[in-house]
């Protein structure tokens, strides 16, 4: 994808995602069916994962190269990435501790909502500092899935709320 396909698929899967959230009943946002995370603290996830990536992109390049690096090997494609990232989870890959959401309120549903969407917002607006060779020589690192390019990040970034909505839905109908 190139950069305004990411901006897109970005703001779009991030959108259906609060949309979601938005209408979960005030009674329902709390559950945590079978254990799982409530729609809350999925938003609280969302949030803290969305958050250190608009950080990243608003240093300085030569400060995240300083930081973390150049990739030394192409970008993988969204389907590779999409699959590496499916097999960790499965092998019993957990968000780490800073990620692991606290428990949100039924009164800060909104605030959370605003907050997602103005980090999203603010990601796609770094984006268009970087060119399309950028996003494949400048690398993150993931917790899960170790350096990524910024081009796989954005990838990581467009699933893993896909992945967390399909959740939602899923706890919806349990």
């Amino acid at each position: 994808m190139d950069i305004p396909a990411l901006k897109n698929k970005l703001a779009e899967n991030h959108r259906l995602f609060t949309a979601f959230v938005a209408a979960v009943p005030d009674e329902a946002f709390l559950q945590q069916p079978n254990g799982k995370w409530s729609a809350g603290q999925l938003l609280e996830h969302i949030y803290l994962s969305v958050k250190p990536v608009r950080q990243a992109l608003s240093l300085p390049k030569y400060f995240l190269r300083l930081l973390f690096g150049k990739a030394n090997r192409p970008s993988r494609t969204y389907a590779t990435l999409v699959e590496k990232y499916q097999q960790k989870l499965a092998a019993g890959g957990r968000a780490p501790g800073r990620f692991v959401p606290r428990p949100v309120p039924v009164e800060k549903k909104e605030k959370g909502i605003k907050a997602v969407e103005k980090e999203i917002a603010l990601v796609c607006e770094k984006l268009e500092k970087y060119t399309e060779a950028e996003l494949d020589t400048y690398i993150l690192p993931h917790p899960l899935l170790g350096k990524l390019t910024l081009r796989e990040m954005m990838y990581f970034t467009i699933y893993h709320v896909s992945h967390h909505l399909e959740q939602l839905q899923q706890n919806s109908r349990a």
